[in-house]
């Protein structure tokens, strides 16, 4: 199958990757519906789909079938291009972010087979086509012509504005400890030592390891969250306050393409949370050809396991990204829905100052690596890290009406007030309002 890949054309086997990389996402679709709703209806002590197919696996399909047949309503107002092209437009943004992901060594046979393409400029690439997720839901809420919709689109905007910064700052700083915009350099910087230490040259480097990588890894799964639309950010379909918002007029197979516009994105922004923060395509952070050769007795096992880590390293992602996809059930079975301006506060007020500060960090230790070695590097990295932690909790929440230290100036005047002594009213004077 590889030397016959090889022989064709450049536009064969793009037709053929583009083909290996689609229908596997559209076939996997249905599977994560179905693991949302058996997942929180465990989380909820309530029996979940299990009437269609065994363990009502064929309930999603049957889903499908019905939004098939179902009558295809189009409201007489709306604006019918833009109203038929925004589903596709939602629908777009996933298939071309998951084609650059790794999902196997960029190296070898295996290369030949994985559908990937290697962009240099490819974490920019990724959050350029992320940004465009959101014209589908304002061009739907638009063009629908209906005061729901257009409040949910709008929403949409500035929800995307407002943690699209911080997702990209967030990023930032791994790519300046990366050195490179490249996807399969940040794996390959990932399986180097742990913490660039020889002594851990057994370990891999994963970022989420890492104090920055760390701080870096949890805004970013926020904000992918906020991207997506979802629990507890899922304010642009609100049920009880806008009717679903920016679908509320679509029905039948706009809807649900639509439906699989969702969870075809929040699978891949789970690949690049895999790839950015734990070590992409690898099974465990272990570099095997090191404990075989450190550990002679358990040699046979290394080179079984290195085997393994090579050619199921797409199985090994899949499963990373089956774990987001998890990550985003276990959100929306425990927290509540956000108001807006809790929305607004949480990425203006913290995220953005925690990335633009992290960043800060990575360059600080970049520099003192550089100047006073490995060592010295990390050093400054922690001491810059609880510099940063004293001021936000004395800058920003001083600032802030639910940061502690505005909370605990209410108690004092509460205090206060409560010790206050009572003025005596004489029962004889007329007291008037």
């Amino acid at each position: 199958m590889t030397d016959w890949l090889i022989q064709q054309s450049p536009a064969v086997q793009a037709t053929i990757r583009v083909l290996v990389f689609v229908l596997p996402v559209l076939i996997i679709v249905p599977g994560l519906i179905w693991w949302e709703r058996r997942l929180l209806s465990w989380m909820q002590d309530r029996i979940g789909p299990n009437r269609v197919g065994p363990f009502g696996l064929l309930q999603p399909i049957a889903d499908g079938v019905k939004l098939f047949f179902k009558e295809d309503i189009t409201p007489a107002a709306v604006d019918r291009l833009i109203y038929f092209v925004a589903p596709a437009v939602a629908l777009f943004p996933a298939f071309a972010i998951g084609a650059t992901l790794p999902w196997g060594p960029h190296y070898g046979p295996l290369m030949h087979w994985t559908p990937i393409a290697d962009v240099n400029i490819g974490i920019l690439y990724i959050l350029a086509i992320s940004s465009l997720g959101v014209y589908g839901v304002v061009l739907s809420g638009y063009a629908s012509n209906n005061k729901y919709s257009l409040l949910g689109g709008l929403r949409a905007s500035a929800q995307l504005i407002s943690y699209e910064l911080a997702m990209s700052v967030s990023l930032a700083g791994i790519v300046m400890a990366t050195g490179s915009l490249k996807l399969t350099d940040m794996v390959a910087e990932q399986m180097k030592p742990l913490w660039g230490w020889d002594a851990a040259a057994v370990f891999q480097n994963w970022f989420i390891f890492t104090p920055f990588g760390f701080i870096a890894a949890v805004i970013f799964l926020i904000c992918m969250v906020a991207e997506t639309n979802r629990a507890p950010f899922d304010l642009p379909e609100a049920e009880n306050e806008i009717i679903a918002g920016y679908h509320t007029e679509y029905s039948s197979m706009k809807f649900a393409v639509f439906f699989m516009g969702e969870y075809a994105t929040m699978f891949i922004f789970g690949g690049v949370f895999a790839t950015v923060f734990l070590g992409g395509w690898n099974m465990l952070p272990v570099n095997w050809d090191v404990l075989a050769a450190q550990v002679p007795a358990v040699a046979p096992l290394a080179r079984v396991m290195d085997g393994a880590n090579y050619w199921l390293a797409p199985l090994w992602f899949l499963g990373k990204c089956a774990g987001g996809i998890t990550f985003y059930i276990w959100l929306r079975a425990t927290l509540p829905r956000l108001r807006y301006d809790q929305l607004m506060s949480l990425g203006w007020k913290s995220l953005l100052p925690m990335a633009v500060a992290n960043f800060i960090v990575v360059a600080i230790w970049i520099m003192c690596t550089k100047l006073y070695g490995p060592a010295g590097g990390w050093i400054a990295m922690f001491v810059a890290l609880a510099i940063v932690y004293v001021l936000y909790l004395n800058v920003v929440s001083a600032t802030s009406k639910s940061g502690w230290y505005a909370q605990g100036r209410i108690r004092m005047t509460e205090g206060a007030e409560k010790r206050r002594p009572i003025a005596l009213v004489d029962p004889t004077k007329e007291v008037r309002p």
